[in-house]
C-alpha cells in the first residue's frame, strides 16, 4: 500500500497534466486508493444481508362449518328482572333445571365476535358478553349487532384495569365510562358487571352494587383460554366443568376460543343444558341460598 502512494507521487512529478492536480485533488486520490487496498487486502466475504420475509394477518379465516345440523337451545321467555336483593356476587346459581349461561369477555372484537355471533344464532343460544368500554368505542357496530340479535351486554370496564388496585372515584369511572360507552353504541345499559381478572374487594362490590345496581358476576367454569391451550383442551375443560345453574367463562378476543365454541356449544346442547343470560340466570334464583364456587382469576 506504501509503494502505491509512492507511485502516484513519481507519476505526478512525471506527467504535467496530472502534476496540476490541487492537493485536494491529491488527498482524494489518495484516499480512494487507500479504500481500494484496503478491499483488495480483505481475504473475509462480506455476510449476506439476509432477506426479510413479511406475512400477513390472515383476517379471512373462519372455523369450518359443522356438516349435517346442528343442535338448538331451547326457545322460552324467561324473565330477566331480578331482584337488587338477589345478591351482591355470583359465580354461579341454584336453579331448578340444566340452565346455564356462557359469557365472554374482552370484546368486542372486530373478526371473532362476529364469527362467534354466527355460531350463537345457528344454535338458537343467547350469550352475555362482558365488554370492554374502549374497545366500544372503536367497534360500535360490533357491539350494535350482539344486541340486536338477543344477547346481554356486561359491563367489564373502560380500560381493563385491576380494580381492587384502584381507588373508589377511580372505580366509579371505569364503570361509567363503560356504561356510557355502551349507552353511545347500542342504546342499552348493563345489568350486571365483570372485573378484569376478577379482581373486586368485597367493599368495592357493594359500592358498585349500591352506586350503579351491577351484583358481581365472576364464574364456575374457567378454561383458561386466555393461555391459548388449543381448542380442543377449551372445549374439553368447559364440556367437564360445566353443571346446572354454573356460569361459563370465556374470551371472544381469543380466535382458539372462538374455533373451540361448536364443539362446546353442541356437546353442552347435547348433554341437555338450556342457555340463558346471566340475568335470566339470576332470576331463576331459588330461594335456598347458593355455594358460590372458588374462582381462579383470569383475564
Amino acid at each position: 500500500m506504501d509503494n502505491t502512494l509512492h507511485n502516484i507521487g513519481n507519476s505526478l512529478a512525471q506527467n504535467p497534466t496530472l502534476g496540476k492536480l490541487s492537493r485536494r485533488g491529491f488527498m482524494a486520490a489518495s484516499a480512494a486508493t487507500l479504500a481500494s487496498c484496503k478491499a483488495a487486502t480483505s481475504t473475509t466475504p462480506s455476510a449476506p444481508t439476509p432477506a426479510t420475509v413479511k406475512t400477513t394477518a390472515n383476517t379471512d379465516y373462519r372455523t369450518p362449518s359443522v356438516k349435517g345440523p346442528v343442535p338448538r337451545n331451547e326457545s322460552g321467555n324467561h324473565p330477566s328482572n331480578f331482584s337488587k336483593d338477589a345478591g351482591v356476587t355470583f359465580s354461579r346459581v341454584l336453579v331448578s333445571g340444566n340452565y346455564i349461561a356462557i359469557t365472554f369477555d374482552d370484546g368486542p372484537h372486530p373478526q371473532n365476535t362476529p364469527r362467534l355471533l354466527d355460531m350463537l344464532a345457528a344454535r338458537n343460544i343467547k350469550a352475555t358478553f362482558y365488554v370492554i368500554g374502549r374497545s366500544v368505542d372503536l367497534h360500535p357496530g360490533v357491539l350494535r349487532r350482539t344486541v340486536a340479535e338477543g344477547h346481554e351486554i356486561g359491563n367489564h370496564s373502560h380500560t381493563h384495569r385491576l380494580l381492587s388496585k384502584l381507588s373508589d372515584a377511580e372505580v366509579r369511572q371505569e364503570m361509567q365510562r363503560c356504561q356510557d360507552a355502551i349507552g353511545h353504541a347500542a342504546g342499552v345499559r348493563p345489568r350486571t358487571m365483570r372485573p378484569p381478572y376478577g379482581g373486586l374487594l368485597q367493599r368495592q362490590r357493594e359500592l358498585v352494587h349500591n352506586e350503579f345496581g351491577y351484583p358481581t358476576i365472576l364464574w364456575s367454569v374457567d378454561p383458561l383460554d386466555w393461555k391459548r391451550p388449543g381448542p380442543s383442551v377449551v372445549a374439553s375443560r368447559i364440556l367437564s366443568g360445566t353443571t346446572a345453574g354454573g356460569i361459563v367463562l370465556a374470551h371472544d378476543l381469543h380466535s382458539q376460543t372462538v374455533d373451540a365454541m361448536p364443539a362446546t356449544l353442541d356437546g353442552l346442547l347435547r348433554k341437555g343444558f338450556k342457555f340463558v343470560t346471566v340475568s335470566q340466570l339470576i332470576a331463576m334464583k331459588a330461594e335456598t341460598p347458593a355455594a358460590q364456587a372458588s374462582v381462579t382469576p383470569a383475564p
